[in-house]
C-alpha cells in the first residue's frame, strides 16, 4: 500500500496516480482506499482538511496522487431572487448542512426532509449527479485547499 501524507501545493503532475472520492471520504484525514487504477493507496492528513477537486499529495518516496471529485447524489435549488436566496441559505445553515454556494444556486447532499423544507419555502429542487464541494466553513483551520472550477461543477470525471 501506497500512504500519501503531504498536500503538494507547488507543481502540476506529469505522472501521477488518481483516486475518486465522494465528498465524505474527502473529508477524512485517514483513509484506505484503492486508486482508479486499482492500486490500494492511503492518505494520512492532518485531520480537518478537505481534499478539493484537483488536490495532489505526495508521499515520501515523491509519488504524486490527484484527487477527483466523483459525481454523488446532489439536491441543486437554483433561486433567482436575493431575499429568498438568503432565507433558504439561513435555514439551512441553521440545520448545519454541507452547503455549495454558486451564483444563483445553493447545492447539498441529496436529503429529502431538506427538499421538502426548501419547497415550503417555494423553492423547486431538482436531483442532480454532480461532484460536491461545499464551502470549507469560517473557522476551518489549516490550509483552505480550495481550486478554481465552473460555478455549475457540471464536469464529470
Amino acid at each position: 500500500m501506497k500512504i500519501f501524507t503531504h498536500i503538494n501545493e507547488t507543481s502540476t503532475p506529469l505522472e501521477v496516480e488518481t483516486l475518486s472520492l465522494a465528498f465524505d471520504d474527502r473529508k477524512r484525514g485517514r483513509l484506505k482506499a484503492v486508486s482508479d487504477s486499482g492500486i490500494e493507496v492511503g492518505i494520512q492528513i492532518e485531520r480537518g482538511l478537505i481534499l478539493r477537486d484537483g488536490t495532489i499529495l505526495t508521499n515520501n518516496a515523491g509519488e504524486q496522487l490527484l484527487i477527483i471529485a466523483l459525481a454523488e447524489k446532489v439536491s441543486t435549488a437554483k433561486i433567482n431572487d436575493a431575499t429568498l436566496f438568503a432565507r433558504a441559505s439561513y435555514h439551512l445553515g441553521n440545520r448545519h448542512v454541507s452547503l455549495q454556494i454558486g451564483s444563483g444556486f445553493l447545492r447539498y447532499q441529496q436529503d429529502y426532509v431538506l427538499d421538502d423544507m426548501l419547497h415550503g419555502l417555494g423553492i423547486h429542487v431538482e436531483h442532480e449527479l454532480l461532484p460536491f464541494e461545499p464551502e470549507s466553513g469560517a473557522y476551518t483551520k489549516g490550509h483552505s485547499l480550495s481550486h478554481t472550477h465552473d460555478d455549475n461543477c457540471d464536469h464529470a470525471h
